[in-house]
């Protein structure tokens, strides 16, 4: 190391900011006591929070032994040695997760409003409310959890909080049984009767997090500049090498390949963007441009840019709406070509069962490979992203074919906070998911009393 860089320093070029990761010539020098101390605070970071939101339920009787016994245990045990077969995906990363089981949402059920329950899922899913059913403007739901917490930093980051999706963000419409389409395919609520609205486009997020533009631009000088548009990395290269220069090896080589990781990220937006659309695989009329026709590039891309955000501290929280609920989309890609939702409600059809058993394997590969790459990402020294951050993974539907909405299906990826991991967590049969939501609150520092139908924090 030949020189110290402040942690905030960025790289900059004509309408770019981009953040720099963690290097060791970013850690306080000196060997005396107060630069010891000052380490070790420096290689705590702060705990980020992902929300990931999976549609239409999972085949509940194969996803955790034991499932809907009313007498198991509570506590938690260490993951069994074999993981039941839709579960397998996770045998990659059993130290890095814990599986909850006893979860539910009493919210999501009628409660007297009659059919509606992927509405109601996905609108309950981060709210803990109950949603009044109309079709109309007048929607009224609950704060969702990532919306406090991002409350709870704003003005720590760029951004208070980032939301994502892979499907249509929708406010208005007739999507179930008489519940508007803002339930169904939103589950960031910024208010009662305000949906954040979530980003399907790889490239909308990419040019979010680096293309900021100078201040006091106007939109005509943004869209000519986007018109112009360079890579990224050929408009902050000159100051690339200027940081370079002052650095020792080992962290020159850690900004090549973060610099790499970043231009192979922007190409493979660009593969996207040059393709031929075929909406047909995806189940959908249309595509908007820019949105990948291959859905597993699509969650991969997004979960990628997620993890971007989160490394370089632009957000320390994310939802992440894989399919809004209710999802009729087809998997091509391992030879399901009916629709997830019709697949769901399979009422005993072994044909259809096996499908909706392809399918949750394949969302499982997909979080097992998330959270592997997190893993993987330099924060701190001995730390990596995973250990500075919460990833649940889940959704306000438990079996597909019966609408429950007890015993969810619900993973919590990581060690921010402090989080034990590699655990089967049995919390007590219906315990609201607003406790776990309060519990992963508090270990990232937010003062969260209550939230939600809380009745108080669960085992994390």
């Amino acid at each position: 190391m030949k020189s110290g860089i402040d942690r905030r320093a960025v790289l900059r070029g004509m309408g770019t900011a981009m953040a720099l990761p963690w290097l060791e010539a970013m850690m306080p020098t000196g060997t005396g006591r107060v630069a010891r101390a000052a380490s070790r605070a420096a290689a705590v970071s702060p705990a980020r929070l992902a929300f990931l939101f999976m549609p239409n339920g999972v085949h509940a009787p194969e996803w955790i032994p034991g499932r809907g016994r009313g007498d198991s245990p509570t506590g938690a045990v260490p993951l069994p040695d074999r993981l039941p077969t839709l579960l397998e995906p996770f045998d990659r990363i059993r130290e890095h997760v814990s599986i909850h089981t006893g979860l539910g949402h009493e919210n999501a059920r009628p409660l007297g409003d009659g059919p509606g329950d992927h509405a109601r899922s996905a609108a309950c899913f981060l709210t803990g409310a109950h949603p009044r059913k109309t079709a109309g403007r007048d929607i009224m739901n609950g704060i969702s959890i990532d919306q406090q917490l991002a409350e709870h930093f704003r003005g720590t980051t760029r951004f208070s909080s980032l939301e994502l999706g892979c499907e249509p963000a929708m406010t208005a419409g007739t999507c179930d049984s008489g519940y508007s389409c803002a339930y169904s395919a939103n589950i960031a609520w910024r208010s009662p009767r305000s949906p954040v609205a979530k980003e399907t486009s790889p490239r909308a997020v990419f040019e979010r997090l680096f293309m900021t533009g100078p201040r006091g631009e106007s939109e005509a000088a943004r869209s000519r500049r986007l018109r112009r548009r360079q890579s990224i990395l050929d408009v902050v290269r000159s100051d690339a090498r200027r940081i370079s220069a002052g650095l020792g090896g080992r962290d020159r080589e850690k900004l090549e390949e973060y610099l790499d990781g970043v231009r192979g990220i922007e190409s493979r937006i660009e593969k996207v963007e040059s393709a031929a659309q075929d909406p047909s695989g995806w189940g959908l009329d249309k595509l908007p441009r820019g949105v990948p026709g291959d859905y597993r590039e699509h969650v991969e891309l997004m979960g990628d840019l997620m993890a971007l955000a989160f490394r370089l501290d632009l957000t320390r929280v994310c939802s992440f709406m894989w399919a809004n609920e209710g999802s009729n989309r087809t998997f091509p890609e391992i030879d399901v070509r009916e629709g997830h939702h019709h697949l769901s409600h399979h009422a005993g059809d072994e044909g259809k069962i096996e499908a909706i058993r392809r399918i949750n394997r394949w969302q499982n590969e997909r979080f097992a490979n998330l959270v592997l790459n997190f893993q993987s990402i330099e924060t701190g020294p001995d730390r990596t992203l995973l250990d500075d951050s919460l990833i649940c993974f889940g959704g306000a539907i438990a079996d597909g074919n019966r609408h429950d909405h007890h015993d969810l299906p619900i993973v919590v990826a990581g060690r921010g906070g402090g989080a034990a991991s590699g655990r089967l967590v049995r919390h007590e049969r219906r315990t609201p998911l607003c406790d776990l939501f309060v519990s992963m609150g508090r270990a990232a520092g937010a003062p969260i009393d209550r939230f939600g139908d809380s009745r108080g924090a669960a085992t994390l």
